[in-house]
């Protein structure tokens, strides 16, 4: 048999462990392994865990139809992981174990073990890096360095891919495997094709063993879609009717103009070859003209790369350390009154509430508000920027280490290619560039609905004036007073 490991990899389509696999000719068999503590531990939020165990669900569905079993097992941490792989290969006649490529330090762990123990069950681990266009070693300098700014990283990046675009793997085809001599393995078979409600009940019975609580799972399905037809079809609409407007539109969080496809690559429910052949497939040409829609979303795109290929290559960066070492002990306030307030959108600044309330609503936050709120817990409240890092992940339906981690350190100055220390958004001047009218406040703070538009990014002095507002709070901070406290912070070391 071979064994299909999935992990960051919960799709049917475009997978190459999958496509390898079939190709042996050998019976194929999928496993997924929840790891309950470990995620805890990584800071994962419930809305995510949640979202993953739907995947899931659907991922059975589409592997039964390929008459392809999957295991569903759950422990609680990747050494025990390790473990349950390793008895399923002595359990079945394994002759292969595939994997998508993870590439945070205890992930990286976890598959040398992996390695280390199929080894000495001459077992051989065939992995992939599916979630990428181009693995962390196939783009570096001449003398064989990583590239630590973008704009260099980009440039590589495009030249590579023009000498060799991605090509997805095929639809595969159902395999002629008769799985009847081995019980479990046809009974979750008989599950997913006609009683996959039952994985379903399984998996949330998993779940109530574990403290993970949350509002947002309630309600998350309202705004993320989780079956594999659905994302790639909202992958093909965005592409072919929203992305030509994306370079104009994307920085405005009352416009429906990015692609909220985050959640499905964080998972890898699509995989980044998918988005840009479809991005290629509905614009042409026009995704390699600079100034164009399309260009503007493979640059985010290849962001979230450059992003992975760091993490992969510097383990400081799963272990919390900022980049660049001077900034590894700046003097934070951290008053964790003003967190809190940060955390539940009460600063006194709409934009950064507004936010910070979508956040806690949905699991989910439009990319120029993270890089507000992020600027000011940094750089107006001089906030540790890992406070704000593990609160997004808890918080993140699309939570993901490197580039949640990248864009923190960017907006804290102390990352690879991160802004200057000196940049600090005010929010106020944010707010009324991007949310102008105030639509977007009023959404998430309902609280400021009859304050008129000249006043909605300073509603103070109006609340003021007609003796209301008691229910939003006063500004935590004066933003000039902040940034020059900021800013010495910075320049003290």
């Amino acid at each position: 048999m071979q064994l299909i490991w999935f992990r960051n990899d919960l799709r049917s389509l475009d997978h190459a462990g999958l496509h390898h696999a079939l190709n042996t000719a050998e019976p194929v068999v999928g496993i997924f392994v929840a790891t309950e503590s470990q995620w805890q531990q990584h800071d994962m939020a419930s809305i995510k865990r949640d979202f993953i165990y739907q995947r899931v669900v659907d991922l059975a569905k589409k592997l039964a139809k390929l008459n392809i079993p999957l295991i569903i097992q759950t422990v609680d941490n990747y050494q025990q992981s390790v473990e349950v792989i390793t008895d399923c290969c002595q359990q079945y006649p394994v002759n292969a174990v595939h994997i998508c490529h993870d590439y945070e330090l205890n992930e990286q762990q976890r598959d040398s073990l992996c390695q280390q123990q199929l080894d000495k069950l001459n077992i051989k681990l065939y992995g992939y890096h599916d979630n990428l266009i181009f693995a962390p070693n196939q783009i570096t300098k001449a003398d064989g360095d990583y590239y630590k700014v973008f704009t260099a990283f980009k440039k590589q990046w495009l030249n590579a891919f023009h000498q060799q675009m991605p090509v997805c793997f095929a639809k595969p085809k159902p395999q002629q495997a008769d799985f009847s001599k081995y019980p479990k393995l046809y009974q979750q078979l008989e599950l997913a094709l006609h009683q996959a409600d039952k994985i379903d009940s399984q998996l949330e019975q998993i779940k109530t063993v574990f403290d993970y609580q949350s509002e947002q799972v309630a309600n998350w399905q309202d705004y993320f879609i989780c079956q594999e037809s659905q994302i790639l079809e909202r992958l093909r609409r965005f592409c072919k009717e929203q992305v030509a407007d994306y370079k104009k539109q994307r920085d405005f969080p009352l416009l429906d103009a990015t692609s909220c496809l985050s959640p499905y690559l964080a998972v890898g429910s699509i995989s980044p070859r998918q988005a840009i052949n479809r991005l290629i497939a509905e614009q042409g040409d026009d995704v390699f003209s600079a100034e164009s829609g399309s260009a503007t979303w493979l640059s985010e795109l290849i962001w979230r790369e450059f992003y992975r290929h760091l993490t992969a290559v510097y383990p400081k960066i799963s272990k919390g350390f900022a980049v660049k070492s001077e900034y590894q002990n700046l003097n934070w306030q951290n008053d964790k009154t003003q967190f809190k307030a940060w955390c539940e959108g009460k600063t006194g600044f709409p934009i950064v509430d507004a936010a910070m309330r979508q956040l806690n609503q949905t699991g989910w936050m439009h990319n120029r508000l993270r890089m507000i709120t992020a600027s000011f817990l940094v750089k107006d409240l001089q906030i540790n920027w890992r406070w704000g890092e593990q609160y997004f992940m808890r918080q993140l339906i699309d939570g993901d280490y490197a580039a949640n981690n990248g864009g923190w350190q960017w907006s804290a100055s102390t990352g690879h290619d991160a802004a200057p220390y000196f940049r600090v958004f005010n929010p106020t001047t944010q707010s009324e560039r991007f949310d102008p009218k105030g639509l977007f406040i009023k959404k998430y703070c309902p609280e400021l609905e009859a304050v008129p538009q000249k006043y909605i990014h300073q509603p103070h002095a109006f609340l003021k004036q007609i003796k209301a507002g008691g229910d939003y709070p006063a500004p935590l901070v004066e933003h000039k007073v902040a940034r020059q406290i900021t800013l010495q912070m910075y320049r003290e070391v």
